[in-house]
């Protein structure tokens, strides 16, 4: 039997928008994988203030991924606390997974702050990266197309002050935000 092959998107998710959704997409289509795991982190390591609880995240996650049937939402970063570092998850999901190779997804963004990651080297070992182009940066070498500049902060503030953010945040996303009075008061 192969191993099972696995692609790690972790991030805010603060909220899971369209750029996250066409990553995911891409993902499945274009790279060999039999699976993909979204992993929201509990306590961002650069001290980012997450503007919905871990579990609002993760549960608007579950909805923005609902469609793709090869995905799941992992609460790992929840069960190891903390500062969430990309290392010690891997560790972590590595243990629990013995028999899966793990390939970590993130935008050509990313790129630029991996001197600031814990171990990176390491990171790269356990995970070599599958990188997605984004706008605004320069195109990776394996992907040809690039996701919007969409970024989560943007549509917070404009949740804050009632602004339309259909078309960028899944629309039952965007359902559970206003159900739950998510973002309100924030920018």
């Amino acid at each position: 039997m192969s191993a099972q092959r696995v692609a790690i998107y972790g991030g805010s998710f603060d909220p899971p928008h369209m750029g996250h959704v066409l990553s995911v997409a891409w993902a499945l289509s274009a790279v060999d994988l039999d699976a993909l795991w979204i992993v929201p982190t509990w306590k961002h390591v650069f001290d980012k203030q997450h503007g919905a609880s871990f579990e609002e995240r993760h549960a608007m996650c579950e909805l923005a991924f609902a469609p793709f049937r090869n995905v799941q939402v992992s609460d790992v970063e929840r069960r190891l606390g903390g500062v969430s570092r990309t290392l010690e998850t891997l560790d972590a999901l590595e243990k629990e997974n013995p028999s899966t190779l793990f390939r970590l997804l993130i935008g050509a963004d990313v790129l630029a702050t991996t001197d600031r990651w814990y171990r990176w080297d390491d990171v790269v070992k356990i995970a070599p990266p599958l990188v997605i182009g984004r706008q605004g940066y320069p195109v990776p070498e394996g992907c040809p197309i690039s996701i919007p500049n969409i970024n989560s902060t943007d549509i917070r503030a404009g949740l804050s002050n009632a602004a339309r953010v259909d078309g960028l945040v899944p629309s039952a996303v965007i359902e559970h935000i206003r159900g739950r009075h998510l973002y309100q008061g924030e920018g």
